[in-house]
């Protein structure tokens, strides 16, 4: 057995260690080789399955979404433009300062559409939803809501006729204005004086008040009557604007033939240029009556002509001292401009005019044909 080998006791013998090798100084300042980096882990392959079909179901969402939102427009879109549920012609009103909600549940408890919240919906839609105006409108059977909508918006709202006709007193221009029923609020206290309303046909909506109603008549008859004035003739013997209107409120009085008032208006201007008195009877009934006006079974009597009052012109000279009436334009433009006549006397004629005379004498004819006529058709009428 060798001396100079080391015995493990196992009968083998390890190998004697290599000896060192020395480092130079560059060699000792190098760093030692470190760990290598960790691998970069991958996603595996179930993960990326489980990003794909989140993905997948939320677009799948956004795709029905997206078709529920084009069906409900589409069917909203129909029903809005399909005909209506009326049955008939009616009538329906927006109430001034009302929103669209209020209008829509309005029209759908009036049976005129299927579904406040289409209508709305429909009517925002078009841009309309500020575009709704008060007013009373004629809707018609079966009209959709689009039609509906059309309606509202273009203001053209059902209108009535007030009709004040020439010859009407204030105070029986004030009871046509009173009893209308489409006008709302309350009458003027006070009546203007005689003569100041307009005669003429007024169109107004429903809920139209009754104050701006008379409040435009004063207003038309102010303008009218100054405007007329400005053209009169020169000569005529009226003193003022209140003598002008107070004439021809007698005009219009006494004859409803628009030919023949400037001819009327010119036995009126003679005489008053000759100082006689008018002798006119309108003007009796109003002194007995005032502007309630004469009832229709009371008959004038000889009393009454003789019955000394401010109005009655078979006892006062010159004219009364306001008008009796509301004269028309027609009357006031045959007093501004009389004819050129020599007549002072006029009569009925039996035709519904009148028959014009220059003298007492052939008035006084005039006046027996006028009884004749009468008294005949007294006798025909009680033959029936």
């Amino acid at each position: 057995m060798s001396t100079n080998s080391a015995d493990t006791g196992f009968g083998r013998r390890e190998a004697p260690p290599e000896p060192a090798t020395p480092k130079t100084a560059s060699q000792a300042l190098q760093p030692e080789p470190g760990a290598p980096p960790p691998a970069v882990a991958r996603r595996s392959r179930g993960s990326r399955s489980q990003f794909v079909v989140f993905m997948n179901f939320l677009m799948s969402l956004a795709v029905l979404a997206a078709l529920g939102v084009g069906a409900a427009a589409y069917l909203g879109k129909r029903s809005f433009e399909r005909p209506g549920p009326a049955a008939a012609d009616t009538t329906f009103t927006v109430r001034p300062n009302t929103g669209l909600t209020t209008i829509s549940q309005d029209l759908e408890t009036a049976g005129l559409v299927t579904d406040a919240g289409i209508f709305a919906i429909g009517v925002r839609s078009h841009g309309n939803a500020g575009a709704l105006k008060a007013g009373e409108y004629a809707v018609k059977a079966g009209a959709s809501m689009r039609d509906i909508m059309n309606t509202l918006t273009s203001g053209r709202s059902i209108m009535y006729s007030l009709t004040i006709p020439e010859g009407l007193t204030v105070d029986q221009a004030f009871q046509r204005v009173a009893a209308m029923p489409e006008l709302s609020g309350d009458m003027p206290s006070a009546l203007p004086p005689e003569g100041a309303l307009a005669a003429d046909t007024q169109r107004v909506n429903r809920g139209t008040a009754r104050q701006k109603v008379i409040d435009k008549m004063i207003a038309d008859q102010k303008a009218l009557v100054d405007e007329v004035w400005a053209k009169r003739s020169e000569g005529l013997p009226i003193a003022d604007i209140n003598e002008f209107v107070t004439l021809a409120s007698i005009v219009e009085k006494e004859t409803g033939v628009a030919a023949e008032r400037p001819r009327v208006a010119s036995v009126f201007v003679n005489r008053l240029n000759k100082g006689m008195r008018l002798q006119s009877d309108p003007t009796i009934i109003y002194g007995l009556f005032g502007g309630k006006g004469k009832p229709a079974d009371r008959p004038i009597y000889q009393s009454d002509i003789e019955k000394a009052t401010p109005y009655n012109t078979y006892v006062i000279d010159g004219l009364p001292p306001t008008p009796i009436a509301n004269p028309g334009r027609a009357a006031l433009e045959a007093v501004a401009n009389p004819e050129e006549t020599d007549y002072l006397y006029f009569v009925a004629d039996g035709s519904g005019g009148h028959v014009f005379a220059e003298t007492l004498d052939e008035h006084n004819k005039n006046v027996a044909k006028w009884r004749q006529i009468k008294n005949q058709g007294g006798a025909a009428a009680s033959q029936q």
